[in-house]
C-alpha cells in the first residue's frame, strides 16, 4: 500500500464510525418514539375529564364528602393545608399507591390519565382552576392594607404584618370575594365567642383583654392587641369574661369606602391565591396522616 493509500483508509475510519453513530441514534429514538405512548386525543381529553367527577363522586365522595372537606369516614382534603401543599405529582402518587393503614386503597387500576384527571378535578374543589374575579385594584389594596386600613397592625400576610391575628395565606385561596367582604364588615357573624377576645380584672382594679393563647387549670396567657404576652395566675384573677367579640374593627362599612374595600378584598384574594400556588410546589415530609 502506498502513502496515499493509506490516508485515505485513514480518512475513510472516521467517517464510517460517524455514520454508524448516527445510524445507531436515528435507530434508538425510533425505538424511543413506538414505545412512546401517544398522546391522548382532544376528545379522549375531554371525555376523561368528563369522568373525573362521576369517579369522585361515586369513589371517593363516600369517604371525602362530596365537595372533599370530609366525613366520619375520611378526612378534609379540599382545605387541609398538608394536603393543598401537596403537588399534583405527590396527590397523584398517593392515589396510586393508596394508604392502606388508613383505610384508602390503590387505584393504580385506573392508569396515569384517569389519576390525572381526578387530581385535576380535586383542585377545583379546592378553589384552584377558577377564574379569579377581583372587584377592585389589588395595588391600591396593598397600599390601603399596610396602610389607611390599619389591617397589617393585627394581621400578617405570608409573613408580613403584625400577629396579633392570624396570618391570612393559611386561608388556602378558599375564600371568594362575596365571603372575604362579609368577614370584613360582619366579623363576628357565626363566632363561637370562646375563640373571641376574653376581658380579665386583676387584683390591682387593672383589666386586660386579649386573646386566649394557652389556657390550662391553673394559668392562662392572654396576648393584648399591642403584641405583649401575659401570663397570670387564674387565683389572682378577680373575673374572666368572654366579650363575644373577635379583634377585627367594626367600622370598615363606614372608615373605608366601597371603593376601597374592593381594592383591599382584590388584593387578599390575588395574594392568598399566590401564595397558595407557590406553596403548592414545597416538598413536605411524608407522614401526613
Amino acid at each position: 500500500m502506498n502513502m496515499r493509500q493509506h490516508n485515505r483508509s485513514r480518512a475513510v475510519i472516521p467517517t464510517v464510525s460517524l455514520l454508524a453513530g448516527v445510524a445507531f441514534c436515528v435507530a434508538v429514538f425510533s425505538a424511543w418514539a413506538q414505545e412512546k405512548p401517544a398522546n391522548p386525543s382532544t376528545e379522549a381529553k375531554a371525555a376523561i375529564q368528563a369522568d373525573a367527577k362521576q369517579i369522585y363522586e361515586s369513589v371517593c365522595a363516600a369517604c371525602h364528602g362530596l365537595d372533599a372537606r370530609g366525613s366520619e369516614r375520611g378526612p378534609d382534603i379540599a382545605s387541609r393545608p398538608e394536603v393543598v401543599r401537596k403537588t399534583d405529582a405527590e396527590l397523584a402518587q398517593i392515589l396510586a399507591n393508596g394508604k392502606p393503614a388508613g383505610g384508602m386503597p390503590s387505584f393504580s387500576s385506573f392508569g396515569v390519565a384517569k389519576v390525572s384527571a381526578l387530581v385535576a378535578y380535586l383542585r377545583t374543589l379546592q378553589g384552584r382552576g377558577k377564574a379569579l374575579a377581583l372587584p377592585g385594584d389589588p395595588e391600591r389594596g396593598r397600599t390601603l392594607f399596610f396602610g389607611k386600613a390599619k389591617c397589617s397592625q393585627c394581621h400578617a400576610l405570608a409573613g408580613q404584618g403584625g400577629f396579633f391575628a392570624p396570618d391570612l395565606a393559611s386561608n388556602r385561596g378558599n375564600l371568594d370575594g362575596n365571603e372575604l367582604r362579609t368577614k370584613i364588615l360582619d366579623p363576628d357573624r357565626e363566632l363561637d365567642p370562646r375563640r373571641g377576645l376574653v376581658h380579665v380584672l386583676l387584683p390591682d382594679g387593672s383589666e386586660l383583654t386579649g386573646a386566649v393563647r394557652n389556657e390550662d387549670n391553673f394559668s392562662i396567657q392572654l396576648q393584648t392587641a399591642d403584641g405583649t404576652f401575659h401570663l397570670l395566675n387564674k387565683s389572682e384573677i378577680r373575673s374572666q369574661t368572654y366579650v363575644g367579640a373577635s379583634g377585627m374593627p367594626r367600622d370598615y362599612g363606614s372608615a373605608l369606602t366601597t371603593g376601597e374595600l374592593n381594592d383591599v378584598i382584590s388584593f387578599l384574594l390575588r395574594s392568598v391565591s399566590e401564595h397558595s400556588q407557590q406553596s403548592s410546589s414545597t416538598q413536605i415530609g411524608e407522614g401526613d396522616n
